[in-house]
């Protein structure tokens, strides 16, 4: 019995950092150096020099925050980094800018009116920005001492040793704050602060003391300066909350949240607002958005499209972009090119450093090739299937027959398009005759 439960016991995996990868989780960044200039190839960003160009003027207007009321459109063809030039703003802008994305479809999905969720979108894209001064208690962890009742019931107490350069203090541990060091998973040698009002504890970062402890560090792990002075120091916070999270807690029964009034104290932080595939917006939603774009109040709206000469939705008149002129002529339209054949086989590099897997230089040349013919989004997609191939047969890089495999196994649009035009007639409730069959969209 003993031997069966033993071989019962499986190994936990630590969950914590591990991270999905997405398809912009690469990006870090516009990649611009000091004077708003693109690198080539930075920050997980390829290309596409004229666009981030111009996206880092906006990230410039944001951060001044003077300017209300502008909206950018970013137009191109499917597969040229629209999206991703959005999610390198975001990063760029870090997290004291508020940055709210959104799809034009998911209006319609919600249980909400189409313009309240417009409203709701931006005002989570207006930031406050509160600043205060509290107490806290800053210093390096030299040592955490806590003891649990023998029995399993009872409170605990405990013993924590703080230290910064020019002194060092023991301070008693009551049962709530010794459940925040469990929750924040306090160890020797951490930085941390501890409000003396809410005892709130913050880890800043690991002490530059410690850097040579490998087995407490890991991949993510901030080394910071042990603190000066005084434990004991009054210190000015500031906290960043949008406008519609002031309204959830203003919403609550017992909850309030009172600005600021004096000056200084509190300051609006307009923000981004970015809106994917803004052709699937109806007429509605853009009479509603050309009016909010001359509130003084209102955020920087980044609005993407991939479509050309079309009909706007909700009416029966074509226009570029499916967008009415009104809205158009407020807009600052930033183009994106397709990428050269060198970008795509940049792209495709960092792409599989991301997805940690190794690939022959011949291999690339032929994954490059096939984004070239078809589209980079196939070929990203081919980048993982192939990796699994390799690894099947127990390789550790991906060569071309890996490429060819799962080429084969995988269609693209063009041959799914032509697999069904050859076997039309085979599938279920085929309402395709050969005029439509002509007039087919393939591109």
């Amino acid at each position: 019995m003993a031997a069966a439960a033993a071989a019962k016991i499986v190994e936990v995996r630590e969950t914590t950092r591990v991270e999905r990868i997405g398809a912009h989780s690469h990006i870090r960044g516009l990649g611009l150096d000091e004077s708003l200039e693109a690198r080539h190839v930075s920050q997980g960003m390829v290309g596409q020099v004229a666009a981030r160009r111009a996206v880092g003027i906006v990230l410039q207007m944001v951060r001044d925050g003077r300017i209300a009321g502008r909206a950018i459109l970013l137009a191109g063809q499917p597969g040229t980094g629209k999206t991703a030039l959005a999610t390198a703003l975001a990063a760029a802008l870090g997290h004291d800018t508020p940055f709210t994305s959104m799809a034009g479809s998911e209006i319609y999905s919600l249980e909400m009116s189409k313009t309240e969720a417009l409203t709701q979108a931006i005002r989570k894209s207006i930031g406050v920005r509160i600043k205060e001064e509290s107490e806290i208690i800053e210093g390096e962890v030299v040592e955490v001492q806590i003891e649990r009742p023998a029995t399993g019931v009872g409170t605990k107490v405990g013993k924590l040793i703080l230290k910064t350069t020019d002194m060092e203090t023991v301070y008693d541990l009551g049962s709530k704050m010794i459940d925040s060091i469990l929750k924040e998973k306090v160890q020797s040698g951490d930085v941390i602060t501890i409000d003396k009002a809410t005892g709130k504890i913050t880890r800043l970062g690991r002490s530059f003391a410690r850097a040579r402890d490998y087995d407490a560090t890991g991949q993510q792990t901030r080394f910071v300066q042990c603190p000066e002075g005084e434990l004991q120091k009054r210190k000015e916070v500031v906290h960043t909350v949008t406008l519609h999270e002031i309204d959830v807690i203003n919403s609550r029964t017992h909850g309030f949240l009172a600005l600021f009034s004096e000056e200084g104290k509190a300051e609006i932080i307009p923000g981004v607002l970015f809106v994917d595939e803004v052709h699937m917006l109806d007429i509605e939603c853009f009479s509603f958005l050309n009016r909010a774009l001359e509130n003084e109040m209102s955020p920087i709206v980044i609005m993407a499209t991939n479509r050309g000469i079309t009909k706007i939705r909700g009416t029966t008149y074509k226009s570029p972009h499916g967008i009415p002129l009104d809205l158009l002529d407020r807009t600052v339209i930033i183009p994106t090119q397709p990428y050269e054949e060198k970008e795509l086989r940049e792209i495709l590099c960092i792409r599989c450093e991301e997805e940690d897997c190794q690939m022959t230089d011949n291999a690339l040349t032929v994954l490059t090739r096939i984004c070239k013919e078809t589209s980079l989004r196939y070929g990203m997609q081919l980048i993982m299937t192939s990796s699994l191939i390799a690894r099947k047969r127990k390789a550790h890089e991906v060569d071309v027959e890996d490429i060819k495999r799962a080429y084969q196994l995988f269609f693209d649009e063009g041959r799914s398009v032509q697999f069904l035009r050859e076997y039309q007639q085979e599938f279920m409730f085929n309402e395709m005759d050969v005029k439509d069959d002509l007039e087919m969209e393939t591109n």
